[in-house]
């Protein structure tokens, strides 16, 4: 008999009363598969699809496996799907690789588009690289993540990869739930969900968590929370979603020299006793469904704000950067077909007014140039209002019993409306020069860019047998430059005249299971071009150009009936494919890696049921080695972790649950990095060790918590 599979990896059925069972208690144990139902994801055309026909790769971690993890962080969690890794920050920070190296400065985020119930959390051209911080993905009913090009629903930012936090639905399934956790680092974290009603239309969760960091004052307090209501309304179902979170931070940065991570008071050092981050986001939005005669309309209004300020410890300086957002729009589609043939086309629309501040304080420390080019004062205060238009079609086709051919195009106008609030050029906030040559903070002149992109998608499914597919696909991504690389700019550039990045990709993958297995592979090849990078005079550009090749393998063993191996490996090379010699001497040259790419990502979970009530989970991660700078004279060697957690379900409604992360307190660098002739890391957590009770008095509801 197979037990539970996690995030989707399964033959096409999952046993409800496994589920059931296990999402109530937070555990992951076996139990007697009764009547069967379909697993569905949604990411790929926002309805439910069973995963087995799915066209692509996609990956479902669902309630069961968020619950068993209990995630502090988003990297611990999604150190399951092949493919990515989010290097984790101080905090709640990260930077965030999806079939890419990780990826920073200012568009680097970009690359990548993070959804929330379907719907973008950012809008086109204000991303944030820390962005998943405000997804409440410790309370989601499941998260998706697709790795490569977005099909023709999802636009700009679809480029790496998306990933979909997918939110708990009110229904009677869902019960109340509450959990108390403490940990090391004085670690303490409390998550309730409460239906408001009996009838299961409105549904509230919360999550609190207050850490006090395992290096020198780097602790924060994060609030993350949602209310749902589902009713019915003008002859369809309307869900209306309110998400809000809160975090208050204080910000630990790099630790300096060649292997510094290996030493025990080093890697507990904060250098920017300083520094702080401060962020909240707030999210208002409904999702109204309809059948008109026989067609599915599907309409998404959405009102988002957003807040931020944080120290620039990293700058000479360290000057205050103050931005945020509000934004509206609304995703509408229309599905219809027959049983040889399904479209869905629509538009998405979106309006937003973002705004940003940079401030310094005190004079800067250091040379005679850093003081003079560095200057007190206000850098930039800027605003931009956007627009952005994006009507799209998709259509899969039968062409057989056991071919389907899959046709989607994606047309995407942006348009910025920049207004400079102070002085243009690179002077001081007074008007007077800066010396050696002028500021390094320069500030174009009002102005208005516009961008448009086509995403087209071909893609096509065979069905091999009834127990395995073959699938194919040719697709596109870009994203618009960022606000930030067009109109913050230095070196006295007075115009970044940029182009939409770019990425083709080819995509081969086998999805298959057995009697006590399950294998999904895939091997990709994708060519990326226009990307934005500082050339030698330090001018953001396009022009950058790289390859990325490689194979991801997730496989499930149901070795005995009690024993289950989980396995999830990448490897890939991540390769420039240009030659330049850029700012501070930074060399690119074609054919060597890019920095900060691991070829090997992996990560091996082994799960014991020991009782009916106890069971065990052991985890192995391993990052591979990468190397720091573009020449590839500098590298990180790459590290091993081992994670155990238990789970103890004394009653129906009690579960006691346990984990204890770098079971061998192994000593890594969470990020490595190489530059202004120096190793910098970000240091590893140690051994440590949470213990949690949950109760849920409702035996049988869904645990997303």
């Amino acid at each position: 008999m197979i037990s539970e599979r996690r995030h989707g990896r399964r033959p096409k059925t999952l046993p409800r009363s496994i589920a059931g069972l296990l999402l109530a208690t937070g555990g992951f144990a076996a139990a007697a598969p009764p009547e069967p139902i379909d697993e569905i994801v949604v990411t790929s055309d926002r309805r439910g699809e069973s995963l087995f026909e799915h066209t692509g790769n996609i990956e479902r971690l669902d309630a069961t496996e968020i619950a068993a993890v209990r995630h502090q962080h988003i990297h611990e969690l999604l150190t399951r799907v092949p493919g990515v890794w989010l290097g984790r920050g101080s905090g709640q920070e990260h930077l965030t690789a999806i079939r890419s190296p990780v990826l920073t400065g200012a568009g680097s985020c970009g690359a990548f588009l993070f959804l929330e119930d379907g719907i973008p959390t950012r809008p086109s051209g204000f991303c944030n690289v820390n962005q998943l911080f405000e997804s409440n993905t410790e309370l989601a009913e499941s998260i998706e993540v697709i790795r490569g090009p977005g099909n023709a629903l999802y636009g700009s930012n679809a480029l790496h990869g998306i990933v979909n936090v997918l939110l708990p639905e009110p229904g009677p399934a869902t019960g109340g739930l509450f959990g108390a956790e403490v940990g090391a680092n004085e670690f303490v974290r409390v998550r309730a969900r409460v239906p408001f009603d009996g009838e299961g239309r409105s549904l509230g969760s919360i999550v609190f968590a207050d850490d006090g960091g395992f290096r020198d004052e780097s602790g924060y307090r994060q609030l993350k929370g949602n209310l749902k209501l589902a009713t019915s309304l003008f002859g369809g179902d309307f869900t209306g979603g309110l998400s809000f979170t809160d975090l208050d931070q204080e910000t630990a940065g790099f630790i300096f020299g060649e292997d510094a991570y290996r030493d025990p008071d080093l890697n507990r050092e904060n250098l920017n006793p300083e520094a702080f981050r401060e962020a909240q986001s707030q999210r208002l939005y409904g999702i109204w469904r309809a059948d008109i005669d026989g067609a599915i309309a599907d309409v998404r209004p959405y009102l988002r704000h957003s807040n931020m300020t944080f120290l620039q410890h990293f700058l000479p300086g360290q000057p205050l950067e103050e931005n945020g957002h509000v934004s509206a729009g609304v995703i509408a589609s229309l599905e219809f077909g027959n049983e040889r043939r399904q479209i869905v086309t629509g538009v998405d629309v979106e309006w937003s007014d973002v705004f940003l501040k940079e401030t310094q304080f005190g004079p800067t420390e250091g040379s005679a140039f850093l003081q003079e080019t560095r200057p007190e004062g206000k850098h930039y205060d800027y605003e931009v209002t956007s627009i952005g238009v994006a009507p799209f079609v998709q259509a899969d086709f039968s062409l057989s019993d056991t071919v389907t051919l899959s046709v989607g195009l994606r047309a995407e106008y942006l348009h910025y409306d920049y207004d400079n609030r102070m002085l243009d050029g690179n002077t001081r906030d007074d008007g007077t020069p800066c010396g050696f040559g002028g500021c390094l903070y320069t500030r174009p002149a009002d102005r208005s860019d516009d961008f448009t992109n086509l995403a087209p998608k071909l893609a096509l499914n065979v069905a091999l047998s009834d127990t395995s597919i073959l699938y194919g696909i040719a697709s596109r991504g870009f994203r618009a430059p960022q606000m930030t690389e067009l109109y913050r700019l230095q070196s006295g550039q007075t115009v970044a005249d940029l182009d939409s990045e770019r990425i083709d990709s080819l995509e081969l993958g086998w999805r298959g299971y057995g009697e006590a297995w399950s294998l999904d592979t895939a091997v990709f090849a994708m060519s990326k071009r226009d990307s934005v990078f500082r050339d030698a005079e330090g001018f953001n550009v396009s022009g950058a150009r790289s390859r990325h090749a490689g194979i991801e393998v997730a496989f499930d063993w149901q070795i005995l009936d009690r024993l289950r191996l989980a396995i999830d490996a990448t490897y890939a090379r991540h390769e420039y494919d240009f030659d330049r010699v850029a700012a501070r001497g930074e060399t690119f040259i074609s054919g060597r890696d890019v920095d900060t790419a691991p070829r090997f990502l992996g990560s091996a979970e082994l799960f014991f049921d020991a009782l009916d009530t106890l069971d065990f989970g052991l985890q192995w991660t391993a990052i591979g080695r990468y190397y720091l700078d573009a020449e590839n004279r500098f590298d990180y060697p790459g590290h091993d972790i081992l994670n155990l957690r238990a789970s103890l379900r004394p009653s129906e409604t009690l579960a006691f649950n346990l984990r204890l992360n770098n079971v061998t307190d192994t000593a890594y660098a969470d990020r490595a990095d190489y530059a202004f002739g120096n190793y910098r890391y970000f240091p590893g957590r140690g051994r440590e060790l949470f213990v949690e009770l949950v109760y849920s008095p409702a035996p049988g509801s869904r645990e997303s918590l």
